[in-house]
């Protein structure tokens, strides 16, 4: 036998479970990023895009934010199909239809269109997010969760730093064959995300029974940790949807991500107001996500290791509640990108902790419905957060009533997160 008692079997079970990490997180992350820069690269492609089509603040906004709510309506559904039919094959569908969705924008002619085609891009793509958090639950225990989902979503500020110089450089191309630069920018990054969905099929088994990579001694103790977690407040359907906390846990959860979409979205054209060029854009949006990146996994980490959920969500939420006020005050300047920078850095460390919520009490189809459930509602928010911001652009010709609006709803979040931590005892 390979392993002994006390440190042996420790130092043994760091080990396989750092296997498993290295395996998955890692491949999990280079989905996400062409996830995410497939929702998000609209935000580089109007920086022509709006002046060739006649786009307002208003259209864009709207257009950039209807994405999620084809996303809303299919991602519960979508996460309850990967839990009967398997990670692997869902996932693969998923990549390969947002994938070819989003290279096909391209070829949008006008307002009607281009709602359509960003409404069909979040339909395609519902149930990836929630799903590869569901996928961890079925890896890693609790106490190591926050630091993986951090290490994974921290694919989401990458997306941004390799995805926001490429797309500055393919703006900068011009028009060739018989294309305009943006359209060329939706065609070429549209193109990873359906290389990859064949990878899955080869690179994500569905569960550590069916992984060739893990020996059986491997795949015994991570069913034997898994089978020692506490268990699951809920298992099936009903009774997760009579938990006041799955609808509750919407409410911090669409706080946080209309600062990040608002961010996000809004992010190239904010930067080229400055008076960048479409290159020096590019570098300068990919330096808030690199530092968000470093900080979102430090924070997750240290989540785990304190064993503190709540409190970890609720301060960097505050934190960045002030970077938005403090960016709405500096106004139209370069200092500006500083206090936006602290402010998407904490967006996303506090998004990365949260996540560990759900999975404290729900299991097995409620966990899948969940997960879902909490993500698409809290969703909404990635549609309210760019709309916000084109609204006041077009009413004031700024942005900062809109950065004030962030703010206001990040503070929401963090007060809401600690409410339900004290009344509803969530931990995590």
């Amino acid at each position: 036998m390979r392993v002994g008692m006390g440190e042996h079997a420790l130092d043994f079970e760091r080990k396989v479970f750092a296997k498993a990490a290295w395996r998955l997180v890692p491949f999990m992350g280079l989905l996400y990023v062409a996830s995410f820069l497939d929702r998000v690269n609209v935000g580089f492609a109007a920086l022509s895009m709006n002046r060739d089509l006649g786009f307002s603040p208003e259209v864009y906004g709207f257009g950039a934010g209807i994405f999620f709510f084809g996303y809303f309506l299919f991602e519960a559904p979508s996460n309850m199909i990967l839990e009967r039919v398997g990670a692997r094959l869902w996932i693969f569908r998923i990549m390969l239809t947002w994938g070819l969705i989003s290279a096909a924008t391209a070829f949008i002619k006008g307002v009607v269109s281009f709602y359509v085609m960003r409404f069909l891009l979040g339909l395609a793509e519902a149930g990836f997010f929630p799903g590869m958090v569901l996928y961890l639950t079925y890896w890693f225990p609790s106490s190591m969760r926050a630091r993986f989902i951090a290490m994974f979503l921290a694919a989401v500020p990458l997306s941004s730093v390799i995805g926001a110089p490429v797309s500055g450089y393919i703006l900068s191309l011009g028009s060739f064959g018989g294309l305009a630069n943006w359209q060329w920018l939706f065609v070429l990054e549209g193109i990873p995300a359906c290389l990859l969905a064949f990878a899955v099929l080869v690179l994500l088994p569905d569960k550590p029974a069916k992984a060739a990579w893990l020996d059986e001694e491997e795949k015994a103790l991570i069913a034997r940790r898994l089978a020692a977690e506490p268990v699951a407040a809920h298992q099936h359907l009903l009774p997760m949807l009579r938990d006041p906390r799955v609808w509750l846990l919407a409410v911090p959860d669409f706080g946080i991500v209309i600062g990040l979409y608002g961010v996000t979205l809004w992010l190239p054209q904010i930067v080229k107001g400055l008076g960048f060029s479409d290159v020096e854009t590019g570098f300068v949006v990919a330096a808030p996500y690199l530092v968000s990146m470093i900080v979102m996994v430090a924070w997750g980490h240290s989540s785990d290791v304190r064993n503190e959920r709540i409190w970890h969500i609720a301060v960097a939420a505050l934190i960045g509640t002030a970077g938005f006020l403090a960016t709405a005050w500096l106004g139209n300047s370069l200092l500006s990108l500083v206090t936006l920078t602290v402010a998407a850095a904490t967006v996303y460390a506090a998004l990365s902790v949260f996540w560990s919520l759900p999975s404290s009490f729900l299991g097995g189809t409620a966990a899948a419905a969940g997960i879902g459930i909490i993500n698409s509602i809290g969703n909404l928010g990635g549609f309210f957060g760019p709309v916000m911001l084109g609204w006041f652009k077009a009413q004031t010709g700024g942005y900062a009533g809109g950065m004030a609006a962030l703010a206001a709803m990040l503070a929401v979040a963090a007060v809401m997160v600690v409410v339900l931590g004290r009344r509803l005892e969530l931990k995590a």
